[in-house]
C-alpha cells in the first residue's frame, strides 16, 4: 500500500488523504479522482492516530486548493513540502474520467458545493483565463532499439506533460506515463506471471511515426510464458486477437485499438512528433536537401517563429532553449500596405518557384503525418465499424489534442490568406478532416468551442539538482497561459472568406443560354480548330475550380462541425457558440438592426463604435436602379446601377473571364475580414449582391488631419482586365463636382495615385497589388495631415502659412460637404453607416468642430483650395453657420430625433 500512497503523494495529495482514499477505493486511479474531486480535503496529516487509522476531521480545517505544478521527476522529499499541487477549474471541480465532456446545459453556473459534471463548463467560449504553471525539463535518454538497430531518444515526463495548464489533465497524463514506463504488467489470468515495462516500450521517439507504430505493433500483444494466453501489454487485459494477424495496415490492426491506454499513448507520441515536425518545417528557411543551421541559429529562428505565427508573447528568456511548444507565438510585423508613392517599381522574383517547391514539400510531409496519426483518432465512423478504443476514450486523448494539435491547427487556421490556403490545400484538407473527426465524437466535440490556452510568457527558474543516482539536472520554468480563440472560432474567419470567394466565383458565371443549332460551316470545322479561341483560359478555369472546391470544403466542414455539435451538445449549445463567432453580414438584410448605444463616456462610445464598425464594414447590397416594368419585348433587360461606372458594368454583363473572376474572388476573401476599422478612421465597403465587380467605398477621415471624421465616398469598378490592371476608382464627395479636397482628389472625381496609374511612382503590380492597398493608400496618404504637400510644386512648403491656410480651407469644406452635407443627404447605400458614425462620435465631433472654429483663419472658402487670399476676407465666411447647423443635427441624432437616425 505504501507504493500506492507514494504515487498519490507525488500527484499532490497528502499522505493522510492518500491512505484514507485507498482504504475506501482500492484502485489508485479511483482514489486519485476522489482526492482531486475534493472528497478528502477535510483530512490533514496530523489526524492520524497511533494505529495509523485516519480520523475524520472538520471540513473547516481544509487547506485552500494549491496552484498547478507539473510533477518533477526524482524530487527529494524535502522538496515536496514546497510542491504545488493539482489545479482546480474555475468552478472548483476537477475532471472525472466518465464526465470529461460537457452536458447541454454546461453553461449554467453550478454551486461550488456540488461538483460540476463538466470541468470546463464555467470557461466555455470565454477567453478570460490565465493560468500559471511550473513545468520541468530534463535531458532525454537515448536507447538502442534492437529490432530497428537505431538509437532513439526517449520522451521524458516533462515532454509528455508539457503545455498542460489543467490540473485534472495533469493527473491523467502523469498516471498513464508512470503506468506504461515503469509499472509491471501482470497476466490477467491469475497465473502470477508479470512483465516489467520499460520506458522504451511506448515512449521511444522514432524518426517517423510509421516506425513507431511498427515498434508498438510488435510488443503490444504478449503471450504469458506460464499459461500461454494472450494479453495486451498496454492495459494487462486479455486480448482475443489472432496472433497471426496481418499487420501491413496499422489502421486495420485490432491490437492497436484494444484499449484506451494504447489510444492515449499513440496519440500523445504521434502529436509530439507532429508538433516537432511543424516547428522544424516552419522555422527552416533553406531547401530540404541543405544542412540545418547551428543550434544557436535554430533557437533564434524558433523565437522568430513565435513572432511569425501569432500568439501574444510578452517576453522571452534568451537562455530558454524551447522545443517550439513554448515558443511564444506573436505576429510578425507586416510591411505597411498601400505605399503608393515609394518603393521599387520592379519586383525581384528570384527564387520564387524554388520557394514554392520547398513549401509544397513541407506541406506534403505535414499532411502525410496528419493522415497517419489521424487514423488513430477516436471515430465511431471508422471503416469496418468502431473499435474498443473508439468507444472508450482515454482522458489524455483530449489533453493531447487540446495541447499539441491545437497548437499546430491554430497556427494554420490563423493564415489570413485564402489564396495561400488554396495553394496549400493538400495540408488544409487533412486539417479539415481532423476537425470533422474530432467534432463527430461526443467525448471530443466540446473541444471545438473551448478556448485554446496559449503561452503568454516564459520565465526560467534556477536548475534543480539531480537525484543521488546521478540523474541529469532538471530545469523548471514558470509558464503563463492565456485563453485565445477556439478551433471553431478560428475556422469562422476562414468561413467568412470562403463565402466571399464562392460568391465572387459563382456570380461571375454567365447566364446559361440554350445551345444554338450549328451552321453547316461550323459542322465542317476540324477538331483542331474547335475551341481554340478559349484554349488560353483553360489554366485559369482549372485554378478557379480548385479554389471553388477548396472553399466549398471549408463551408461543408463548418456545417458538419455545427451539425455534430448540435447532435451531441444540443441546439442551445451551438446557438451560444455562434453568438460569440465573428459576425459579418453577408447582405444588408442580415445586418443587426439593434440600435448601438454610445454610453455616457468616450470610452464606452469607442467600444460601441468598434463593435459596430467590425460588424458592418463589409456587406452585400442591391446597387441596381429600379426600373418600371414594361411589356415591350425589345426592352433592354440589363440593370443599371447607382454607380459612376454603370455603363462599363453593363457592358461586361454575362462575361466569362476566368482570370478576372479568380482575382475578384481572392480580393473579396481578403476584404471581408481585413478592412481597417478604428475609432480614428475606418473603411466601409458595399458590394452588389449579383455583380461583385460593382463596389462602393466609404472612408472616414483619419485623426490629426483636416479630414477627421468626414465621410468620403468612392465608386470602384473591377474592369475586364482586373487584376492585370488596376481598378477604376472615382471620388464622389465633391459637392456636385465643385469642391477639390486634395491635390490628388479632383473636383471631377479623379483620384491621383501611383497604384492606379494616375500619378508618377511605383505602379500596379499584376497579380500582387490589391484593392485593399488602394483603399489604405487613399486613407493614409491622400487624406493626410498636411495635404498641401501632395502638390509637387508645393512639396517643400511644410509648416508654411500657405500650408496652414490650405488645411483650414479643407476643414471648412469637410464640415460643409463631408459632414453636414452627408448627414442631410446621405448617399446610398451608406445611410445607416453615416448616421451611426456621427451619432456614436457626436460628443467627440462637437468638441472637434469647436476647436476647428477657434483655429479658423476667417478666409473665404475656395472650392479649388488653390490661390488662397493672403488676408482674411471678412468676419463671416459661413463656417460658424455650418458648425452651428452640424451641432444641431448631432444633438438631434443623440436624442433620437434625427430623421432616420439609427
Amino acid at each position: 500500500m505504501e507504493k500506492e500512497v507514494q504515487q498519490l503523494v507525488e500527484m499532490g495529495a497528502t499522505a493522510a488523504q492518500a491512505r484514507a482514499a485507498l482504504e475506501q477505493y482500492k484502485d489508485v486511479m479511483q482514489a486519485a479522482e476522489q482526492i482531486f474531486d475534493g472528497k478528502f480535503d477535510h483530512i490533514v496529516d496530523d489526524e492520524v492516530d497511533g494505529d495509523g487509522d485516519v480520523q475524520m476531521g472538520s471540513s473547516e480545517r481544509a487547506a485552500p486548493p494549491p496552484k498547478v505544478r507539473m510533477i518533477t521527476p526524482h524530487e527529494d522529499e524535502d522538496d515536496d513540502e514546497d510542491a504545488i499541487g493539482e489545479d482546480e477549474d474555475e468552478d472548483g471541480s476537477v475532471e472525472d474520467f466518465a464526465d470529461y465532456d460537457s452536458d447541454d446545459d454546461a453553461h449554467i453556473p453550478v454551486s461550488s458545493s456540488v461538483p460540476s459534471v463538466d470541468p470546463y463548463a464555467g470557461i466555455f467560449f470565454s477567453k478570460d483565463r490565465r493560468e500559471e504553471v511550473i513545468e520541468v525539463e530534463e535531458e532525454p535518454q537515448v536507447v538502442l532499439v534492437p529490432e530497428a538497430n537505431i538509437e532513439v531518444p526517449l520522451m521524458t515526463q516533462g515532454q509528455w506533460m508539457k503545455g498542460c495548464p489543467e490540473g485534472s489533465e495533469q493527473s491523467f497524463l502523469f498516471s498513464l506515463y508512470q503506468e506504461l514506463s515503469e509499472g509491471e504488467c501482470n497476466c490477467p489470468n491469475g497465473c502470477g506471471t508479470s512483465i516489467k515495462r520499460k520506458k522504451s516500450d511506448f515512449f521511444s521517439l522514432f524518426p517517423d511515426f510509421q516506425s513507431y507504430i511498427k515498434h508498438v505493433q510488435e510488443l503490444v500483444l504478449r503471450n504469458c510464458t506460464r499459461c500461454l494466453k494472450a494479453f495486451c501489454f498496454a492495459c494487462g487485459e486479455p486480448a482475443n486477437i489472432d496472433q497471426n494477424r496481418d499487420t501491413s495496415n496499422p489502421e486495420q490492426d485490432l491490437a492497436l485499438f484494444h484499449c484506451p491506454n494504447l489510444q492515449g499513448v499513440i496519440l500523445g507520441v504521434g502529436l509530439a512528433m507532429l508538433e516537432k515536425v511543424f516547428i522544424d518545417e516552419t522555422t527552416r528557411d533553406v531547401p530540404l536537401d541543405k544542412a540545418k543551421k547551428p543550434r544557436t541559429s535554430s533557437k533564434r529562428r524558433k523565437v522568430e517563429l513565435s513572432v511569425l505565427l501569432g500568439g501574444g508573447s510578452k517576453h522571452y528568456d534568451d537562455d530558454d532553449d524551447s522545443d517550439g511548444h513554448h515558443s511564444l507565438i506573436a505576429s510578425k510585423k507586416k510591411a505597411k500596405l498601400g505605399v503608393g508613392y515609394a518603393g521599387d517599381v520592379r519586383e525581384d522574383n528570384t527564387g520564387q518557384l524554388e520557394a514554392q517547391a520547398v513549401q509544397r514539400e513541407k506541406d506534403d510531409k505535414l499532411a502525410e503525418l496528419l493522415k497517419q496519426i489521424g487514423g488513430f483518432l477516436p471515430s465511431l465512423h471508422r471503416p469496418g465499424g468502431g473499435r474498443t478504443s473508439d468507444y472508450l476514450v482515454h482522458p489524455t486523448t483530449l489533453a493531447h489534442l487540446r495541447r499539441r494539435f491545437n497548437f499546430v491547427g491554430s497556427q494554420l487556421l490563423r493564415n489570413d490568406s485564402l489564396a495561400d490556403m488554396s495553394e496549400r490545400s493538400v495540408l488544409y484538407f487533412e486539417l479539415l478532416e481532423w476537425l470533422e473527426t474530432i467534432s463527430c465524437h461526443e467525448a471530443l466535440a466540446s473541444m471545438m468551442a473551448m478556448p485554446i490556452m496559449v503561452v503568454a510568457s516564459v520565465k526560467s527558474l534556477s536548475p534543480k539538482k539531480g537525484s543521488p543516482r546521478g540523474s541529469p539536472a532538471i530545469r523548471e520554468r514558470t509558464i503563463i497561459y492565456e485563453g485565445s480563440s477556439g478551433p471553431r472560432e478560428l475556422l469562422e474567419a476562414i468561413v467568412i472568406q470562403a463565402h466571399a470567394a464562392v460568391k465572387g466565383l459563382e456570380s461571375a458565371k454567365p447566364a446559361e443560354v440554350p445551345p444554338e443549332e450549328m451552321t453547316e460551316e461550323q459542322k465542317r470545322m476540324t477538331n483542331d480548330d474547335k475551341g481554340k479561341a478559349r484554349a488560353f483560359d483553360a489554366g485559369s478555369s482549372e485554378e478557379n475550380a480548385k479554389l471553388l472546391t477548396f472553399c466549398k470544403r471549408i463551408l461543408s466542414t463548418a456545417k458538419a462541425i455545427d451539425r455534430s455539435l448540435a447532435e451531441s451538445k444540443g441546439e442551445a449549445f451551438v446557438e451560444r457558440l455562434h453568438a460569440g463567432l465573428p459576425q459579418i453580414p453577408r447582405s444588408a438584410k442580415d445586418a443587426d438592426a439593434v440600435k448601438v448605444d454610445a454610453g455616457d463616456t468616450e470610452e464606452s462610445a469607442m467600444k460601441a463604435y468598434l463593435e459596430w464598425a467590425n460588424r458592418v464594414r463589409f456587406e452585400y447590397c442591391d446597387l441596381t436602379i429600379a426600373r418600371p416594368d414594361r411589356d415591350t419585348k425589345d426592352e433592354d433587360t440589363l440593370p443599371h446601377y447607382k454607380f459612376y461606372y454603370s455603363n462599363e458594368a453593363r457592358m461586361l454583363a454575362n462575361s466569362d473571364i476566368p482570370k478576372r473572376s479568380l482575382a475578384i474572388a481572392k480580393e473579396l476573401a481578403v476584404l471581408t475580414t481585413n478592412l481597417p476599422v478604428a475609432w480614428n478612421s475606418s473603411v466601409f465597403l458595399r458590394v452588389d449582391e449579383t455583380r461583385v465587380d460593382v463596389i462602393k467605398a466609404l472612408i472616414t477621415g483619419p485623426e490629426g488631419t483636416p479630414y477627421y471624421n468626414g465621410c468620403f465616398l468612392f465608386d470602384i469598378f473591377l474592369g475586364p482586365s482586373y487584376n492585370t490592371s488596376p481598378p477604376n476608382v472615382k471620388y464622389m464627395t465633391t459637392g456636385g463636382g465643385k469642391f477639390r479636397f486634395n491635390p490628388n482628389l479632383y473636383a471631377d472625381g479623379k483620384v491621383c495615385l501611383s497604384l492606379l496609374g494616375t500619378w508618377s511612382g511605383p505602379g500596379w503590380i499584376p497579380g500582387k497589388s490589391t484593392l485593399l492597398q488602394v483603399l489604405i493608400s487613399i486613407q493614409s496618404m491622400i487624406l493626410c495631415e498636411e495635404p498641401y504637400l501632395n502638390e509637387p510644386g508645393w512639396a517643400s512648403g511644410a509648416g508654411t502659412a500657405e500650408s496652414r491656410a490650405y488645411s483650414a480651407n479643407i476643414r471648412r469644406m469637410v464640415v460643409k460637404i463631408a459632414m453636414l452635407g452627408m448627414l442631410k443627404n446621405p448617399p446610398e447605400p451608406f445611410e445607416d453607416v453615416i448616421r451611426t458614425h456621427f451619432r456614436l462620435k457626436a460628443r467627440s465631433i462637437i468638441a472637434q468642430v469647436d476647436k476647428w472654429l477657434t483655429e479658423d483663419d476667417g478666409k473665404p472658402t475656395l472650392p479649388d483650395g488653390a490661390n488662397l487670399p493672403k488676408t482674411a476676407g471678412g468676419s463671416n465666411n459661413g463656417f460658424q453657420t455650418d458648425v452651428t447647423e452640424l451641432k444641431t443635427l448631432l444633438h438631434q441624432l443623440q436624442s433620437g430625433e434625427g430623421a432616420g437616425s439609427s
